[in-house]
């Protein structure tokens, strides 16, 4: 794959503070890269210098193998929190967005209406975005970012805001876009990031601390567990109360995690088989990824 972004020793300094702290990373185009940390890592930082709304401290920005330049026009951005003028229309404000983006003044409104009609905003379109509901909000945010058919799309916690079916709604849409479109996007919905992305990268105080394919860090971080079926929470507490193994448990369910191949399932068989506790399933799967972020978040 060829690479569209390639970023080098980024840093942010605010006084003696590191935003952002020498991080490296790169994006190949028409994939899509969840950039996942906790409240404050530098997510919604790293995402602003990239916009070219922030000026790095240090560091290198190269956009398809140019270090400088105004990358705006080749880039879409939806912040966390978009800002509207209400008294527009939405076809004013994207149309508007279009132009400001270099788009030709001749074809913005085709553009604007093509696009609100991509993102289920066609109905809508001559209504007042003050009339807007916050998902109808986020859907122009999208519109405003995709309008000029950026080559990079950046995506500040996309559907943070969102009830689930306008979450999956937006995710549909974002799958769309990433046959032509390479997306950078900030979540802590970690089903989102597990449901669409080709790379991970954990940010925490302002430093990468992981990065690499879904596969990649599962194979590094997520130790396969056993899941135990029991027929009450009771069953469950007793079983993790006396585990010879490091146990834990969620409702009627308990959780051994498996380290250097151990135990082996016969001996969790032969274990529950003298315990006398009413089991109807044993299964084997993998961690999720918020049990890979806390693990990730919390090393070192």
């Amino acid at each position: 794959m060829k690479t569209l972004l390639h970023i080098q020793g980024l840093t942010k300094e605010y006084g003696n503070e590191k935003a952002v702290n020498n991080i490296t990373f790169s994006l190949n185009k028409n994939t899509a890269t969840a950039l996942i940390g906790p409240n404050g890592a530098g997510k919604t930082t790293t995402l602003s210098m990239l916009a070219g709304l922030l000026k790095q401290t240090n560091g290198t920005i190269e956009m398809d193998g140019e270090i400088t330049g105004d990358f705006r026009k080749v880039i879409g951005f939806l912040p966390q929190y978009p800002q509207f003028y209400s008294w527009l229309t939405a076809l004013e404000f994207t149309e508007m967005a279009a132009r400001l983006s270099g788009v030709d003044t001749k074809i913005a409104k085709l553009e604007s209406e093509k696009t609100l009609e991509f993102v289920g905003l066609e109905n809508a379109k001559k209504k007042k975005i003050g009339t807007f509901s916050g998902g109808m909000k986020q859907r122009l945010g999208l519109a405003q970012a995709i309008v000029h058919k950026p080559a990079l799309l950046l995506l500040d916690e996309p559907v943070s805001a969102l009830d689930p079916i306008g979450r999956r709604e937006i995710m549909n849409l974002l799958k769309e876009l990433q046959a032509t479109t390479t997306i950078l996007y900030s979540t802590h919905i970690l089903n989102d990031a597990e449901e669409m992305t080709d790379q991970l990268l954990f940010l925490r105080n302002g430093q990468l601390v992981e990065q690499g394919s879904l596969k990649e860090v599962r194979e590094k971080y997520a130790n396969p567990v056993y899941k135990m079926y029991f027929s009450t929470s009771d069953e469950a507490a007793k079983f993790v109360g006396n585990s010879p193994w490091s146990a834990r448990q969620e409702g009627s369910i308990a959780f051994i995690h498996i380290e250097d191949a151990k135990p082996e399932m016969n001996e969790i068989l032969h274990t529950l088989a003298n315990s006398n506790l009413n089991l109807s399933k044993v299964e084997r799967a993998s961690a999720s990824l918020e049990e890979i972020f806390l693990q990730v978040v919390n090393k070192g």
